[in-house]
Order: structure tokens, then sequence, then C-alpha cells
């Protein structure tokens, strides 16, 4: 069995998909009539239903949100501790 390419669905598509299941079309032929695996059609539902998004940024909680931005404050922080080893260093040198 060849493996898969990985595909790009519209956000159009998304809608018109999550519309055919709320319109009563069964889960089950939708996912074999396009193809679709059953967990990204889970996470299309989930996101349409919660936000009515499929932006992955509208879906995040609060929480979420936060640690990435502690993870890029954390990565600019040892980022600048570097530079500062680096010219600690070189002034120690003169």
């Amino acid at each position: 069995m060849t493996p898969r390419n990985r595909r790009n669905f519209t956000d159009e598509f998304k809608k018109q998909v999550v519309q055919l299941n709320e319109n009563g079309k069964p889960r089950k032929e939708i996912l074999k009539e396009y193809e679709l695996s059953s967990s990204a059609f889970d996470r299309w539902l989930s996101q349409f239903r919660n936000t009515g998004s499929f932006k992955e940024e509208d879906n995040r909680t609060a929480e979420q949100n936060e640690n990435i931005r502690l993870k890029k404050e954390n990565q600019r922080l040892m980022m600048e501790v570097d530079v500062l080893k680096q010219a600690a260093l070189i002034m120690g040198r003169k």
C-alpha cells in the first residue's frame, strides 16, 4: 500500500462537508465519498461548531495562546543571554 500525499482542503470545502453532515447525510457516506479520515472530519466538525472557523489560531484556548507566547518570549530571552555571554567573553579578552 503506497502512502497518500497530504491533501489541503479549502475552508469552503470543509464548510460544505460539515453542512452535508448537519443536513443529515451519514458520516460514513461522507468519509467514503470524499476519502476523508475520520479524525480530520471530526476536527472540522468540532472547529466549526466551536468557533465557525477552521483556522488553528482561532480554535486555540487562552492557555494554548499563552503557552505559545511564553515559548516565543523564552526563546528570545535565551538568544539575548547568548549574545551577552559572547559580549562578556569578548570584553574579558581586552
